[in-house]
């Protein structure tokens, strides 16, 4: 399993490709909900918390279950996301918040904790890898600011 963060580019949108059905299959709804959540854990105690409605437990939870939808949905799950907020638009939604490369790979970090656990649950290395490839670039083109030098 190669687990890379590809370079993302202000402003180059690559072609995506939706995970593998079988990563939600063999994962399960719950799981894939935990797994999620775990993340936004993560987040708030992270460099990019000030990019999530951190100070808000409501909003900052709501904002967790928004991505559980919109996650779930692209993995061949139920349509939550659709039925609760309309289509996607994923980078008009995210336009208000300031998303450098920098805040893109920490985001990723974060996520490649959880999905290397899943291994050891018996979960396919294929999938999660279908899973990874599909966060890795489909995060490119929520890149809207650029990443300030140091």
């Amino acid at each position: 399993m190669d687990l890379t963060i590809t370079d993302g580019i202000l402003g180059v949108r690559p072609p995506v490709t939706k995970p593998h059905p079988g990563f939600l299959h063999e994962v399960g709804e719950e799981r894939f909900k935990k797994m999620v959540f775990d993340h936004y854990d993560l987040i708030k105690e992270s460099s990019i918390a000030f990019l999530f409605p951190v100070f808000d437990d409501e909003e900052f939870a709501d904002a967790a279950d928004n991505a559980f939808s919109f996650l779930i949905q692209i993995c061949g799950g139920p349509r939550y996301f659709e039925e609760k907020r309309g289509k996607p638009q994923m980078v008009g939604r995210h336009a208000p918040f300031r998303i450098d490369e920098a805040a893109r790979r920490k985001w990723l970090e974060l996520y490649k904790q959880l999905l290397e656990p899943l291994i050891d649950e018996g979960i396919t290395e294929e999938y999660i890898q279908s899973f990874w490839d599909y966060l890795d670039i489909f995060s490119i083109w929520m890149i809207n600011t650029p990443t300030k030098e140091t």
